[in-house]
């Protein structure tokens, strides 16, 4: 393909994240990103397409190359001053076939749909079936989701409506902000979804828990467990090289059991590993082990974690299948989880 022809080229991402007049939008997808999701969202011309979260509106300005004159994006985002900003800009280059309206995606936007293809930029609690609803037979979504009750654990997906379900094609790590019903004033450091206890100063420091069903009602657990860390007796390196944080995320999301945990110590680095009410243990990002003590149960079970992936090869994400399992409570929609297939036995 010749650049002059790659929709990708001829939209300015500055125009849109740093216009002279708007400034820096600072809730914003990174161009890259958006590449990768949009080239697997596969849109074809004259396409109607549903984006969730318009951000910048950069990436629905490159949805409307791709749809072409004859196609449709609507973009909806809680924040009303980037649904407003982005129709202002897309108006003065002259885009017509882009509309942002301030609204909840959660719901999508069921005024006009159905819709060919739907992608996301922020991560919902689940894939919800209003998204599914209105999306045509055969239609695409692209999105960001969780496969565990944690923060940042996710993947994004590549969905198809295939006899009216929900079937994923394909998937690769990577992750998106949660999605929140209001909008917030600046980047968040504290994940509005599944955080059991945090500590707000000097510097954030929160954890979430597998085992929450299991705490009490005073989080007692959870607050333990991240004092033990905030205090911890034992800190070591982790011997085997650089950890490969996404394929690791998945594995422990797989295999870990309810005694999963993520932590982020004074807004610093995140972790995940294992904990209780009594003892903790995470492997940082920087490589480094966190535990309460030497002898700690949670570090033993952590190192055993750490054994089990680097012996399976710390496996990509094609040692994994995605399975998609409806739930109605709360938010009606799918969650997903990953399970790892070795010489056609499923390991657990």
């Amino acid at each position: 393909m010749d650049s002059s022809d790659d929709p990708f080229s001829t939209v300015s991402a500055t125009f849109y994240t740093h216009n002279e007049q708007r400034g820096e939008t600072v809730h914003r997808s990174e161009p890259a990103s958006i590449h990768r999701e949009l080239r697997s969202l596969d849109v074809p011309t004259g396409a109607r397409v549903l984006e969730i979260g318009t951000g910048s509106g950069y990436s629905g300005a490159l949805l409307a190359e791709l749809v072409g004159p004859h196609g449709r994006v609507v973009s909806v985002d809680v924040d009303m001053h980037l649904a407003g900003w982005a129709n202002l800009l897309h108006h003065e280059r002259g885009v017509t076939t882009v509309r942002c309206h301030h609204a909840d995606g959660m719901a999508g936007y069921p005024g006009e749909a159905p819709y060919d293809r739907i992608v996301a930029w922020c991560t919902p609690p689940r894939l919800p079936a209003a998204w599914i609803d209105q999306l045509t037979p055969g239609g695409r979504l692209v999105a960001c989701l969780p496969i565990a009750a944690l923060p940042s654990t996710t993947v994004i997906a590549n969905i198809v409506l295939d006899n009216r379900r929900p079937r994923v094609e394909a998937f690769t790590f990577g992750g998106y902000a949660q999605s929140t019903v209001a909008a917030v004033a600046d980047v968040l450091t504290v994940p509005p979804r599944w955080v059991d206890w945090c500590i707000p100063q000097p510097a954030p420091s929160w954890i979430a828990i597998a085992w929450r069903a299991e705490d009490d009602w005073l989080h007692t657990g959870a607050r333990t467990a991240l004092d033990l860390l905030m205090n911890a007796g034992h800190t070591e390196a982790y011997e085997q090289g650089p950890v490969d944080w996404r394929p690791w995320n998945a594995h422990t999301a797989v295999h870990a059991g309810p005694q999963l945990s993520m932590v982020s110590l004074r807004a610093e680095v995140r972790g995940i590993g294992h904990t209780t009410p009594h003892s903790a243990a995470v492997l940082q990002t920087d490589g480094v082990i966190v535990a309460d003590s030497p002898r700690s149960p949670s570090l033993q079970a952590l190192r055993g974690w750490l054994q089990q992936w680097e012996h399976a090869g710390r496996p990509a994400a094609d040692a994994f299948t995605p399975v998609l399992t409806f739930a109605a409570d709360g938010m009606p929609g799918w969650d997903l989880r990953l399970v790892q297939v070795k010489h056609g036995v499923q390991l657990r």
